[in-house]
């Protein structure tokens, strides 16, 4: 067969070991591998480059991906549909195997509606895809965000001060979880935890007290209410762009009009994409790819390639996408153990 297989959405470490994955897999199979470029944006123009495994030999060490990425929708309109689905016939291609997290998995299961034989691949930094128990990309962001906080703490002792990590997170707050518990910060601020100022300011309070200086991680989606900032437009999927909000730097503000003591923000921003996947990233990704050649050489289409407990196994785009994956009460309980 000739597999298409291409990377949608925000880039995160792991992509590459997946594609990797994909391009050994699908030749040990006696499979063909072309990449579409820039994410289903190649796919619906026609834009693809052959890979080979002298192409991906050393792709598993690499940040980033290799094919490019784009956020874009290719049933935003029926033109761009029909346009898709002619591309894809004019390629002669036998199936694609689509890595991306929600929106393009749900994009993947429009393709797989009208017909198309796709299979999924799910990753993102922010590890909220609800049909997998991690994605790769989130040990990698959450690590990198973990030793920034570290590195602040050292100013902020130095200064007596409180600083405030900004980290990715929309609707869901694993990163900003796993950087608060992993780093000790003295609070942390998640999506789907209301906004408690006082208590905020409480335990701000409380760890200059003791230790001179404070240290907060927030997600970027936290809802201020009526001293959030204003958003950027939206993107192809109808989301808001956070990046002109500025929690971090309106949280800061908040802090020191609260307790009069000097504050900063630091936003982390994009760093957290970029760079070499951690270990648990690289084989994570690549087993995912590998099992999605799998699942393609035995014709389950319609299926995303998923871990649950120590399996890689494939479930359909529907299970998969079923709901999101939010911090759940467990986690904020374990998180809340820690509070001053």
């Amino acid at each position: 067969m000739k597999l298409a297989v291409l990377t949608g959405g925000g880039d995160c470490p792991g992509l590459n070991a997946a594609i990797r994955a994909v391009v050994y897999r699908a030749r040990r199979a006696g499979h063909t591998t072309v990449g579409a470029l820039d994410g289903w944006k190649g796919l619906r123009d026609g834009a693809f480059r052959p890979l080979l495994p002298s192409d991906v030999v050393h792709a598993v060490t690499r940040g980033g991906t290799l094919l490019g990425t784009s956020r874009t929708n290719p049933f935003k309109s029926e033109a761009d549909a029909a346009k898709l689905l002619s591309s894809v016939e004019a390629a002669k291609l036998d199936a694609v195997i689509a890595i991306g997290g929600d929106d393009t998995l749900s994009a993947a299961r429009e393709f797989a509606r009208r017909g198309g034989k796709v299979v999924g691949v799910p990753k993102t930094m922010d590890n909220d895809v609800g049909g997998t128990d991690w994605t790769f990309g989130f040990d990698s962001a959450s690590s990198v965000a973990m030793e920034a906080l570290e590195r602040l703490r050292d100013t902020a002792a130095s200064h007596h001060r409180a600083i405030v990590l900004e980290v990715m997170g929309r609707d869901a707050g694993w990163v900003a979880l796993a950087t608060g518990l992993a780093a000790a910060a003295d609070y942390t601020l998640l999506p789907e935890e209301p906004y408690r100022e006082a208590e905020l300011a409480s335990h701000v309070r409380a760890a200059l007290a003791a230790r001179g200086c404070a240290v907060i991680v927030a997600s970027e989606g936290v809802d201020l209410g009526a001293a959030a900032g204003e958003v950027g437009g939206q993107d192809q999927f109808g989301h808001e762009l956070l990046k002109e909000r500025g929690v971090g730097a309106i949280l800061a503000r908040r802090i020191e009009e609260l307790t009069r003591v000097e504050s900063r923000s630091a936003q982390i921003g994009h760093i957290q994409r970029g760079g070499p996947p951690t270990l648990f990233d690289r084989i994570l990704a690549t087993r995912l790819g590998a099992k999605a050649v799998d699942l393609v050489t035995e014709g389950k289409f319609g299926t995303v390639a998923v871990l649950r407990g120590e399996e890689i196994r494939g479930i359909p785009f529907d299970e998969a996408l079923a709901r999101p994956k939010r911090v759940p009460a467990e986690w904020m309980d374990l998180l809340h153990t820690f509070d001053a």
